[in-house]
């Protein structure tokens, strides 16, 4: 049983593991059409860009995932296997440079941007069939000018989220945003980097408008370890529970009974386990009374003090 337990216990946790580490958690987070005066690749070329975001806790290797930017053809682009630069870890980023020149490696796609039309962009899993993200970058775009998530990784629910626990949020509805060096506004083109620089903690100053006087925190912080105390207990039980019934299963296998025998035998009244144990008393004090009796037994020993010979003798006079 202990080790049926065990087995399941290792099972979850790799279950966890795994759901960490699925390619369902990338997303295109910012993509860089014209770029005239940007980053450049391993080449010294200053070629379009896309960048791909992994929202997960948990490493995830890219490799073998597809990029296109035709729907017709989810498989234009296979991600090459072996690349140990394919393995993005979590909460970091890879970039991707649109310059249809494949054989520059693993990172150089056999596709080009469009710098006049709009740009369709779509990531698919290593079945060639499973879509992970898709975006279409608007025309018209402006040389060093990116089109991106708002915060990376993030999904309308996420935005959504944020406006409503925060009224002082700036970025409005728009999920996918532009970034201009030269406006200032905070949001700047960053290849590899986070897409909006974090000046502030914006968990605490959710905290400082929604929870001032810290009632919720405490609430939760108690509901927390209530809720893991009362977690544990149950797990102990469990475990106790167990423990119990194998003892008892190998019991009856030791002596041979059945389930229905050792049923019987527990389903036994109290008043005859208490009159076996009366008969059992019974049977091995047979002197229970006897601190009231006072008993003078003859001595067998003829042994007697007033015959010894030490006290005929005398010591010896000590000489000074």
């Amino acid at each position: 049983m202990r080790q049926r337990l065990i087995f399941i216990g290792l099972l979850l946790f790799a279950a966890i593991g795994a759901d960490a580490q699925r390619t369902s958690s990338l997303k295109i987070n910012e993509i860089l059409v014209i770029n005239q005066d940007n980053y450049q690749d391993d080449y010294g070329n200053k070629s379009p860009w896309i960048e791909i975001y992994n929202a997960s806790p948990g490493t995830v290797n890219i490799a073998g995932c597809y990029l296109t930017n035709d729907p017709s053809n989810p498989k234009k682009y296979m991600i090459p296997k072996g690349d140990v630069l394919t393995k993005i870890s979590p909460w970091q980023h890879i970039l991707f440079w649109a310059d249809g020149q494949h054989s520059r490696g693993t990172f150089h796609l056999n596709f080009a941007l469009d710098s006049i039309g709009e740009n369709y962009i779509a990531l698919y899993d290593s079945d060639g069939h499973t879509l992970i993200d898709e975006v279409t970058v608007p025309a018209g775009n402006l040389p060093n000018r990116s089109y991106g998530l708002v915060e990376d990784g993030w999904t309308q629910a996420k935005l959504d989220e944020a406006i409503r626990l925060n009224s002082r949020y700036k970025d409005g509805s728009q999920l996918w945003v532009y970034f201009d060096d030269t406006v200032a506004d905070g949001r700047y083109v960053t290849p590899s980097s986070n897409n909006k620089i974090l000046d502030t903690n914006e968990k605490i100053e959710n905290f400082k408008e929604n929870d001032a006087q810290g009632a919720g925190m405490t609430l939760t912080a108690m509901g927390v370890v209530f809720s893991g105390l009362l977690l544990l207990f149950l797990i102990f039980k469990l475990i106790g529970n167990i423990a119990v019934y194998s003892s008892h299963r190998r019991a009856m296998k030791a002596s041979g009974l059945s389930k229905e025998e050792a049923k019987g035998i527990a389903q036994q009244s109290g008043d005859m386990y208490a009159a076996i144990a009366m008969a059992i008393y019974e049977a091995t004090e047979l002197h229970d009374e006897e601190h009231t009796i006072l008993t003078i037994k003859r001595s067998v020993s003829s042994y007697s003090p007033w015959s010894s010979k030490i006290y005929t003798l005398r010591e010896t006079p000590i000489k000074k």
